[in-house]
């Protein structure tokens, strides 16, 4: 698939190129690409997707802290998919749905969140993503050190116990797993947005 990188310079961008290539996809620009993938910033993301759906190319978003309602209308009025997920680590999905399982159960629960201290948002999308499938009145933590990739942990307690439901990435390779499998299955997609690996899953 040829596919147009946004963010190719930067650190998830670079190894997934890298991914993607070693995956048999060929990174071109915008005017020859099948499919957009950003992974930039919160104030270059919704341009990017505007630019891409003027050319008729759907997309993948990796980037988090952005507005998605503007962007998901023109999406669906330009007949395209737009797939957005706040974290593409198989893992971390899976750590998502294991605690939105648990809280039906455990109901008082807080979420811990590291990343490292250049990442623009916080809480991060995956954090408030996971409080809010998991009702939404849930405190989120954030801390942002240097040496950090991404972390979260989600720790549920009743009187006597404590559940810790936890997901470490340890490096950006964790990611392009997941952009595989959300190019995979973009053309299943309807038009407008799709959001979380989760439905895909």
């Amino acid at each position: 698939m040829k596919v147009k990188l946004f963010g190719a310079g930067g650190k998830v961008g670079s190894v997934l190129g890298r991914g993607l290539v070693d995956a048999g996809h060929e990174l071109v620009e915008l005017d020859e690409a099948e499919v957009m993938v950003d992974f930039t910033a919160p104030d270059a993301v919704v341009d990017n997707i505007d630019r891409a759906l003027a050319a008729g190319v759907p997309c993948v978003v990796g980037t988090s802290g952005w507005d998605t309602d503007a962007v998901a209308r023109k999406a669906e009025a330009a007949g395209l998919p737009i797939f957005y997920a706040p974290n593409f680590a198989i893992g971390a999905v899976l750590m998502m749905r294991f605690a939105v399982e648990a809280s039906k159960h455990i109901p008082r629960g807080e979420i811990v969140e590291l990343h490292h201290e250049t990442k623009v948002d916080a809480p991060s999308g995956t954090a408030k993503a996971t409080a809010k499938a998991m009702g939404g009145d849930v405190p989120i933590h954030s801390v942002r050190l240097p040496g950090v990739v991404a972390h979260q942990e989600v720790l549920l307690s009743e009187p006597g116990e404590l559940l810790t439901i936890r997901h470490d990435a340890f490096s950006r390779e964790a990611y392009v797993p997941g952009v595989l499998l959300a190019l995979e299955r973009l053309s299943d997609l309807p038009p407008g947005l799709t959001v979380g690996l989760d439905a895909l899953l």
